[in-house]
Parts: C-alpha cells; sequence; structure tokens
C-alpha cells in the first residue's frame, strides 16, 4: 500500500459541479510544493449524482484518486470517517465538497502545524458566507460543546490531522458520531488558524437551522452526561425544596386549621417525585456507562470502491 504525504478527504454530498474543480485545485496547490497526494472522495449515496462524476477522476488521476461510494446515506461525519479510514498519507487533510474550503489555504494549515508541533490544526473562519441563521446555528452549535464536552469551541471540518492520531479513530463506532470530539480524545496538541471562507457557487448547505439543532441533541446525548445530571441534581434540588414546603404544611397542620388529611397528601405526593427523579438520574448514569461502551455499530456500509 502507498503511502503518500497527504491524503485529502472529501465527503460528497450535493457538491457534483464542483467537485471536479476541487480536486484539480488540491493537485495543483500541492504537488507544486513538492509533496505526494492522495485525493479520497466519499459519495454519501447523494440524490445530486455525484457518483456520474467521481469515477471520471480516478481515471483521470490515476492511483493519486480514491473513489468510495457508500451504499446508503450516512452523513457527512461518518462519510468522513470512512474516507479517513482509507486514506494512507501521513497526514489527513478533510474538507467539504463545495469550494467554501478553499485548497488555496491548505498551505497555511501545513504552515501553523510546522511552527506548532501539532496533531492536529484547524482552518478558522474569521467571516463565513453562509446565512444570518446558518452562521448563529453554528456557533450555537460550537458553543455548546465547548461548554459540555472536550471539543474546542472553534473546530471546522477544515482541518490537518496526524495519521496516527486518525488511527485511534479505529476503535470507536457509534451512529452519531461527532469527529471532533473523538479527534480530541486522541490528539495531544490543537492549534488553530485563520483562513479564508469562500463563496458558495452551487447549490446550497444541507445544513438547515434545524438539522443543527438535532445535531446538537444527538451529540448532547451521546457525549456527554449533562441530560442525567441534570435529572440527578434537579432530584436533589427538588427533594431540598419539597422538604421544606413539607415542612411547611406540618407546620400548617400543627398551628392553623387544615382539612383532615390534606397535610399527609401533600407530603406524600412532594417526597414520592423527588425521590422518583432522584432515582431515575441514578440509574440513568450507570445506563449511561454501559451504553458507551456498546459502540460497536457499524458506522457505515461500503457499495464501491474504485482507485
Amino acid at each position: 500500500m502507498k503511502t503518500f504525504d497527504y491524503s485529502v478527504v472529501i465527503p460528497v454530498y450535493g457538491g457534483k459541479d464542483a467537485v471536479s474543480e476541487l480536486v484539480d485545485r488540491i493537485f495543483t496547490v500541492l504537488e507544486s510544493t513538492g509533496h505526494s497526494v492522495q485525493v479520497v472522495l466519499v459519495d454519501d449515496a447523494g440524490p445530486h449524482g455525484s457518483w456520474k462524476v467521481i469515477p471520471t477522476l480516478v481515471t483521470l488521476y490515476p492511483g493519486k484518486v480514491k473513489a468510495i461510494r457508500l451504499a446508503r446515506n450516512s452523513g457527512q461525519q461518518s462519510a468522513t470517517l470512512c474516507g479517513i479510514h482509507h486514506a494512507t498519507g501521513k497526514w489527513i487533510i478533510t474538507m467539504d465538497d463545495d469550494l467554501q474550503h478553499l485548497p488555496e489555504e491548505i498551505p497555511a494549515l501545513i504552515a501553523r502545524q510546522e511552527q506548532t508541533a501539532a496533531d492536529m490544526v484547524y482552518g478558522i473562519f474569521p467571516k463565513k458566507h453562509h446565512s444570518l441563521l446558518r452562521n448563529i446555528g453554528s456557533r450555537m452549535f460550537n458553543w455548546s460543546f465547548a461548554m459540555m464536552a472536550s471539543t474546542s469551541g472553534n473546530g471546522s471540518s477544515f482541518r490537518l490531522i496526524r495519521g496516527s492520531v486518525c488511527k485511534g479513530l479505529m476503535q470507536n463506532y457509534h451512529r452519531h458520531m461527532l469527529l471532533d470530539e473523538v479527534l480530541s480524545w486522541h490528539a495531544s496538541t490543537v492549534a488553530q488558524v485563520n483562513v479564508r471562507h469562500g463563496e458558495r457557487e452551487n447549490g446550497e448547505s444541507g445544513y438547515s437551522s434545524l438539522k443543527l439543532v438535532i445535531m446538537t441533541v444527538n451529540y448532547v446525548v451521546n457525549y456527554t452526561v449533562l441530560p442525567l445530571r441534570i435529572m440527578t441534581f434537579g432530584g436533589l434540588l427538588f427533594s431540598f425544596l419539597n422538604l421544606c414546603i413539607g415542612l411547611y404544611f406540618i407546620y400548617e397542620k400543627l398551628y392553623a386549621d387544615v382539612a383532615l388529611g390534606f397535610t399527609s397528601i401533600i407530603v406524600a405526593i412532594f417526597f414520592s417525585t423527588s425521590l422518583m427523579l432522584l432515582c431515575l438520574g441514578i440509574i440513568g448514569e450507570y445506563i449511561s456507562r454501559m451504553y458507551v461502551k456498546d459502540w460497536n455499530r457499524p458506522q457505515y456500509l461500503i457499495g464501491e470502491i474504485r482507485e
């Protein structure tokens, strides 16, 4: 198996009109610096007929382009993971298929890595050419994981990763894998560099604000125990509050004219509810530990490979 200096992994879903230009520009930029380059294109079984274009690139760049067609749509994260698994470069570069990640900015990632000796370098966009709602959604998504998980709040899918770090991904399988979170477990040092963000020339982004919200919920549940902690500490808080309320009604019973049986019913309802919340939180903690260990489900299903 031939080893390259750099493998560029590109998940392709709706970028069939741009993928040929993208691949041409990647080879122009990287080969001009004397590096050996491999491009791994992963067709995520999109509805736009990308596979009609991709095999021709294998013919145009024999031995340099590997084309993988997934049997069913698995999402950008899984398609990128598939490409990483099949890349043979000492360094892996991941980028989108819509030319908003500019190939001309790849040398900036490489230069930043050489300066910092980092295991992973993110290309950060000071200004993104997205809609206002999409930008807000992206910022909320990044902020949520910066607060609740190990992921950098300024990450992006335009990254340079050390090949040895990518080998650690082989051990992690999950239906809703968040690459940035898993990569952060294996990369000891992470750097960032500002890069330009290109204008979208064809099509629309596949990530609407609603999809970003759904993704956030999925990843929060799968990569943090925040919901379970809320249940646990919420149960403790309500137990304390309900204790105070119970003591108040006991006082009312002793020193005020309260209907017979009212106090006992109120106290029983409040305390039983709080105890159930507390117990559910504790049980949830144990279930989460068992669930996290059970990550053997296939991440993607390959339909065809050409190289």
